[in-house]
């Protein structure tokens, strides 16, 4: 089983100045929502964001994580929500 932790884990190493919120959606431990936070968005578009997203969770969206609804944001941008 993979855990809503482990991903928050994960974004938050590998990313700089990363926080990341991760919700395990229906609790089966493959669906999951994630906001996440960090400077290496700056001047990234969302793609680019995204894609630095997955990069950081590597192999596991391949085998432990299911669906990641996911909203990224640059750190002026996030107002908390």
């Amino acid at each position: 089983m993979f855990y809503a932790e482990r991903i928050k884990a994960i974004l938050e190493e590998k990313l700089p100045e990363c926080t990341a919120i991760v919700i395990d959606d229906v609790g089966d431990h493959e669906h999951f929502t994630a906001r996440v936070v960090s400077s290496a968005f700056d001047g990234k578009s969302l793609v680019a964001q995204h894609q630095l997203v997955y990069g950081a969770l590597g192999d596991h969206m391949k085998s432990d994580i299911h669906a990641l609804a996911l909203k990224t944001f640059k750190p002026s941008d996030w107002t908390g929500e």
